[in-house]
């Protein structure tokens, strides 16, 4: 799991993520927004949001090389407030289809992790590993 902070709100990530996204090209398949649906029930909770994201092409491939895996995608990104501070979270494709010990499906959590770094290095101060 990578998680890190950074010294943006989780609305200002998420802005700067969608936007790393929309220009790599990936696509927002989702965007969940805790605390503002808990709003809508009176209810106050920090700031909580997934953004899952992935690409068509990608998803054809990780269904030829393993139907099964398709539970596993998209792949997701936390963000959310804790302590006071905002923390982005990402579990990386290498660790998502490692259980499946599929060469194929290892080849393709490289490529995904790749994509998912320079998303990720949008924000300060985390640095590509």
């Amino acid at each position: 799991m990578i998680r890190f902070e950074v010294s943006l709100s989780a609305d200002e990530a998420a802005e700067k993520l969608i936007a790393a996204i929309a220009a790599y090209p990936m696509g927002l398949v989702a965007h969940a927004d805790g605390q503002a649906n808990c709003a809508k029930k009176g209810i106050e909770v920090p700031a909580d949001q997934i953004l899952e994201v992935f690409r068509p092409d990608y998803a054809v491939k990780v269904w030829a090389a393993e139907k099964a895996a398709g539970i596993d995608i998209p792949l997701r990104i936390h963000l959310y407030e804790a302590g006071g501070r905002t923390w982005v979270a990402h579990r990386p494709a290498t660790e998502v289809f490692k259980p499946y010990v599929n060469p194929q499906l290892d080849v393709l959590g490289g490529e995904l992790d790749a994509i998912f770094n320079q998303l990720l290095a949008t924000l300060d101060p985390w640095k590509l590993p």
